[in-house]
């Protein structure tokens, strides 16, 4: 290796761990059995040896663990095996693609989808291909990193509006000739909705597409399976990894789109294909949202009993309404220490630092699931008011009187 490039590393990584910016990854393991009565168990996994109750996944229906979709996964491994061999040009694609995209455009109204790996790959793929340097684009402030990549690789001119602001968006759509409006069903990292209906309505106005990272949303929101979608969205990009507790992305849109991203979109071309026991366990993942409900509406009575338990212990919230529940730390060295503290009490959350969000903004991202019981909500609960109170933070009266 180069001495110029080592010495390059070393100086990044060492600047990064003094500003407690460092990213490493941690190996966990389950320290449950996949038995029949796994779907009940609360969301836990074991590092060196300890458990720890789990407030950081995104597997908000907890799907991840289902005994019926562990049973989908080994069922589709026996027909179609563990791979797809090749690109979705060559032999890559299968019937099970094919029936996940057709399902998926049922039950949001849209003409045809495109199967990725990852929202990511869908993401940038769809930024990229789309526009050029030709275009302008218009963006909510807080639109993932994924789609900044794409568009950035794709030269089009990038105009940002300020998050959520019917105004700021107005602004910018009557200022400019613009091609897309984009933006997220619900931010991963403050948990808030876009008006989305609002929005579609504006792009209307100004003949722009609206285009809707559904990535949080998808199986959570109500409607999201009522065929209604396109109605509001132009393109939608959906991910498997979050409600549905799997795997892949897709895109979906009217069918010249999708054709166009299949002769264009070199992430989809050129890439190994989402695997077809992947595929046909996201669908199975997608019908078992459909014919089960209750999860939804579990997972509501959950994100309403940490809200009100919050409330009453004065741990400070941002108002979401979602499973995404940010605790609002600032300083990125507290926020390190605070989760470091709940982790000793058995509690894991994510720890949220700059660059992933705005500097001053670290934060605790606590997220619920329907798996989650009372106790453990109560739980944590406790264990953060315990933890805020030892850090001497402002309660949330503290807060409004400094506001």
């Amino acid at each position: 290796m180069s001495s110029s490039l080592e010495a390059k590393i070393a100086a990044r990584q060492r600047a990064l761990f003094e500003q407690g910016l460092l990213r490493q990854r941690k190996a966990l393991c389950t320290d449950t059995l996949c038995t029949d009565r796994i779907v009940d168990l609360s969301p836990r996994f074991l590092f060196e040896g300890c458990s720890y109750l789990n407030f950081s996944s995104n597997d908000y229906l907890g799907l991840s663990r289902n005994p019926a979709l562990i049973e989908a996964l080994h069922t589709a491994a026996l027909q179609y095996g563990v791979g797809s061999g090749a690109s979705p040009l060559v032999t890559g694609y299968s019937e099970a693609h094919f029936a996940l995209e057709q399902r998926l455009g049922e039950l949001t109204g849209h003409q045809a989808a495109l199967l990725f790996s990852s929202g990511f790959s869908a993401n940038t793929a769809l930024m990229k291909t789309l526009f050029d340097k030709q275009d302008v684009v218009v963006a909510d402030k807080l639109v993932h990193a994924s789609i900044i990549d794409g568009l950035r690789d794709s030269g089009t001119d990038l105009k940002r509006f300020l998050h959520n602001s019917l105004e700021s968006a107005q602004r910018l759509l009557s200022r400019n000739s613009i091609s897309a409006l984009i933006t997220e069903s619900v931010f991963s990292m403050d948990g808030d909705c876009a008006p989305i209906a609002a929005l579609s309505a504006l792009c209307r106005q100004h003949n722009a597409w609206l285009i809707v990272d559904d990535a949080h949303g998808f199986g959570v929101l109500p409607g999201f399976d009522g065929g209604k979608a396109a109605e509001l969205m132009d393109v939608q990009v959906v991910t498997f990894g979050k409600a549905l507790g799997c795997q892949g992305a897709a895109i979906l849109g009217s069918q010249s789109l999708i054709d166009f991203l299949v002769s264009n979109a070199r992430e989809y071309i050129y890439s190994t294909a989402l695997s077809p026991v992947n595929a046909a366990l996201a669908l199975a993942a997608t019908e078992h949202c459909v014919a089960h409900p209750e999860l939804r509406l579990k997972l509501l009575e959950n994100i309403q009993l940490f809200k009100q338990l919050c409330l009453e212990a004065k741990v400070p919230l941002l108002g979401s309404d979602t499973a995404i529940q940010p605790v609002i730390i600032g300083d990125t060295q507290q926020t390190l220490r605070i989760a470091a503290a709940l982790k000793a009490m058995g509690i894991w959350v994510g720890a949220i630092r700059p660059p992933t969000v705005p500097v001053g903004s670290a934060r605790l991202r606590i997220t619920l699931s329907a798996s989650h019981n009372a106790s453990d909500i109560a739980y944590c609960v406790n264990a953060l008011a315990q933890v805020l109170g030892d850090a001497h933070l402002p309660s949330v009266s503290e807060r409004e009187r400094l506001e």
